[in-house]
Formats: C-alpha cells, sequence, structure tokens
C-alpha cells in the first residue's frame, strides 16, 4: 500500500471518494492513503442521511484511503476498515493527551465533534475518507465542533503532518499483518 502526504493544501468537496481519484489526479496507481491539510466543503455527499447537511471546516486534516484488493469491491469489509482507520486515530491521539471517545466512525472531545468519515465502495475499489478539524472555524454553526489545534496548540503543523504519517503507517501495517495472518492460516 502506498503513502504519500501531499504539501499543497486541496479543497475537499467529496469528489476524492471517487473510484481511483489518486490515479487520475496524482498519478498513484494501486491501493493507497493519501493525506493532506486543505479546507472542506462537501458537495458530492455519499451518505443519504447527510445530503440536507453543511459537511465544512476552513483548515482539516484529510485521509483517503483506497482498496483494490477485492473484486468486486465489499462495502461491508470498506465499513470494517474505516472503524479500523478511526481507532488508530484515536489511540494516536490518546498518545498525545486527548481524552477522546468513539461513537461509530466519529471521534469527540467531550460533547464536541473532532471527525467526519464515510466509507463507499465501486465496482473496482473500497474508499473511505476521514477528515480531522484542524480548527473549528469554519465549521456548521448547528454542530459542535472542535479542532486538533484548538485543543492541543502545543501540537503545531508540523506535528499535524507527523500525526498523518503515524495513522497512516499504523494503519496500513495493520493491513499487511491481516494479510500475513491470512497467508500462515490453515483453512478446514
Amino acid at each position: 500500500m502506498i503513502y504519500e502526504h501531499l504539501e499543497d493544501p486541496i479543497l475537499y468537496d467529496g469528489s476524492q471518494i471517487e473510484p481511483a481519484w489518486a490515479l487520475s489526479e496524482l498519478g498513484i496507481k494501486g491501493s493507497s492513503i493519501i493525506t493532506w491539510i486543505g479546507p472542506m466543503d462537501v458537495k458530492n455527499i455519499v451518505d443519504y442521511e447527510d445530503v440536507d447537511l453543511e459537511i465544512k471546516s476552513e483548515n482539516v486534516l484529510h485521509f483517503i484511503v483506497e482498496h483494490f484488493d477485492e473484486q468486486p469491491a465489499s462495502l461491508r469489509l470498506s465499513y470494517h476498515r474505516q472503524r479500523v482507520l478511526v481507532m488508530l486515530l484515536m489511540e494516536e491521539l490518546r498518545g498525545h493527551g486527548f481524552e477522546i471517545r468513539r461513537e461509530g466512525d466519529d471521534l469527540y472531545v467531550g460533547s464536541s465533534k473532532l471527525t467526519v468519515s464515510i466509507a463507499t465502495a465501486s465496482v473496482s475499489s473500497m474508499k473511505i475518507h476521514l477528515g480531522v478539524n484542524i480548527h473549528e472555524k469554519g465549521t456548521p454553526d448547528d454542530v459542535d465542533t472542535v479542532g486538533l489545534l484548538d485543543e492541543r496548540p502545543e501540537i503545531g503543523m508540523e506535528g499535524v503532518v507527523q500525526l498523518a504519517e503515524n495513522v497512516a503507517m499504523a494503519y496500513i501495517h495493520e493491513i499487511d499483518s491481516i494479510e500475513e495472518d491470512i497467508c500462515k492460516t490453515r483453512i478446514f
């Protein structure tokens, strides 16, 4: 699985959740996890329950994961992998002193929402987007939100980039570890 952190900010509008985005936009072929920091204003909403909601923020740490290892792709497996990614992020944040809790695929600090996430599948691949607010500025007025640097400003932007890499590498390790376990397990 390929990991790349993009230095230039990209507006996450939901189009990045489409199949083969990393290939068509970045030339990255194969299963990948791409991270970057940038704004979010979702226009292409995949979750039926979120169609009429505003999903936006001025500054977000984005994770886009794409897997090509199941054909046809599995929406169920995509959601399982999404939860693994969210739990690895939670583990990393706790290591930075965050008092954090998880409800499904969302992370909260107290009653304030820190993340947004979606998983989906196409004929060819499974996709995950995980967005982590850097600051609460620019988030919808009707949602109680918090940002990483609102809660822990000492982390700084360099620390956010390092956090992204740590979570991405932990995710890749988990996926590789599962594959290794599959290869060494006898089936009856």
